[in-house]
């Protein structure tokens, strides 16, 4: 699950949580370290270790909870006004390759601005669509766009 919220008392924030494999407790000390990962295919995680810096640097933090076997939680705060936060980017974009990549992946996103919000979840869009929509079919991705589109847009201005 990713959770947006652009202004969460003066904050930027961002997490993911998932239900994947976890870490264990020394792999989780370690997380912060460049030189680090928990993937087999390279020795080095960078992702990790620049989110951490890039939240110090805007005046926020980073938080990594996880259990082996159970999952993780990430939680990224940038204060939202200071100069050096790097901006949010291309959420619909970004979700839709997200979407494309893992067709079969349970996803949702919890969107807020302010007391304003919009829930995105794959198994909602599923039963509106049908079980076996492809996310890769090129109107079912334009439609997917615009969809985002609108409701993020719509809780940025009715949120402030």
């Amino acid at each position: 699950m990713l959770e947006v919220n652009e202004n969460e008392d003066g904050f930027l924030t961002f997490s993911i949580t998932d239900n994947g494999r976890g870490m264990s407790e020394s792999m989780l000390k370690k997380i912060r370290d460049p030189f680090v990962t928990t993937r087999f295919t390279r020795k080095v995680g960078m992702g990790v270790s620049l989110v951490d810096m890039t939240t110090k640097q805007s005046g926020g933090k980073l938080i990594v909870k996880s259990k082996l076997g159970k999952g993780t939680f990430i939680k990224a705060s940038y204060l939202r006004e200071h100069l050096d936060r790097p901006p949010l980017g291309d959420i619909v974009n970004t979700i839709k390759v997200f979407l494309v990549t893992n067709l079969k992946l349970h996803f949702i996103m919890h969107y807020f601005v302010g007391k304003a919000e919009f829930t995105f979840d794959t198994k909602e869009i599923k039963k509106f669509l049908g079980e076996n929509i492809d996310f890769n079919h090129p109107e079912v991705y334009s439609w997917l766009g615009e969809y985002l589109k609108q409701n993020i847009g719509a809780v940025r201005k009715a949120g402030g």
